[in-house]
């Protein structure tokens, strides 16, 4: 029996949602329809492909065989549909990622586009909330701190980040620290109460465990370097934000190690996103501009 290529997308969509009704939403189509595409595709192979859960679907391992082997032909098609056969793409690009990046390096680096008719909506937050957004298309380019591990998504690795441990001169010790009891004393600044960046600085630099919680906690890396320039205490920042301050000597390195901890940042698309799409051409500007040798 023939297979149609509309049976395997419902699959990929279904098996992507882990649910049929979220499957059936991304797709535009109705539950019972996509229900009903599910049995015929399974007949058709002659076995399971999902096992029915209170609550979704879970992939039997011919189902993820399945969508193993087709996952990445479909996608190509599917971008290839939207590029090539006239199919109307619209020129607004929606962005996520952590509002300092965007705001510093993302948004400078697409500036130029503007004007050769792009547009673009940008939204900050967390990784997981924007690959969510993502996911269900209500974004379309993440830029995210942690490598995604989603299916459907396609991840392009661009720029390192590289930390450093910083303060107002009032704070300095005159040398180099190599543990963190000199700054027993000295009031830490967090952009979140779980002080990540500065827990992996401990860890990475000092070879400890960060046993204090963070004296000032503001959401934003922009506020926490305004926070330090202020002289409200010590804090671990990406050397982007903090460079200028540093040359100008408005801000001091408290450590200096020899290899300083570094963070990858990549960029996700949707695996169906066309290499001519608007995402496509900001996706590979920014690579252009901002990717580190």
């Amino acid at each position: 029996m023939t297979v149609s290529l509309d049976l395997l997308r419902t699959f990929l969509a279904v098996h992507r949602a882990g649910s049929i009704t979220a499957g059936a939403e991304s797709l535009g189509l109705s539950q019972p329809t996509v229900t009903g595409q599910l049995k015929s595709l399974e007949s058709a192979l002659g076995r399971p492909l999902f096992e029915r859960q209170a609550r979704g679907v879970r992939p039997t391992g011919a189902g993820d065989e399945l969508a193993r082997r087709i996952a990445e032909p479909i996608d190509a098609l599917q971008g290839l549909w939207r590029d090539e056969l006239d199919v109307p793409v619209a020129a607004t690009v929606h962005l996520g990622g952590p509002s300092d990046f965007l705001c510093h390096h993302v948004l400078p680096a697409l500036a130029g586009r503007l004007a050769d008719g792009l547009q673009v909506r940008t939204t900050f937050g967390l990784p997981d909330e924007l690959l969510d957004r993502l996911l269900n298309r209500s974004l379309d380019l993440v830029v995210s701190s942690v490598r995604p591990r989603r299916p459907g998504v396609r991840v392009t690795p661009f720029y390192d980040e590289v930390f450093a441990l910083v303060a107002a001169p009032r704070w300095s010790t005159g040398t180099a620290i190599t543990s963190p009891e000199p700054l027993r004393r000295v009031p830490l600044v967090a952009y979140a109460e779980e002080a990540p960046i500065i827990r992996r600085y401990w860890r990475s630099v000092f070879g400890t465990r960060l046993t204090r919680t963070a004296d000032l906690v503001v959401p934003d890396l922009r506020g926490v370097l305004a926070a330090v320039l202020a002289g409200a205490g010590a804090t671990v920042l990406p050397t982007y934000l903090c460079q200028e301050a540093l040359s100008t000597g408005a801000l001091v390195l408290l450590a200096d190690p020899e290899l300083p901890p570094l963070n990858t940042l990549y960029l996700a698309t949707r695996s169906d996103t066309g290499p001519r799409s608007a995402t496509a051409v900001v996706r590979d500007e920014l690579i252009r501009r901002l990717t580190q040798a």
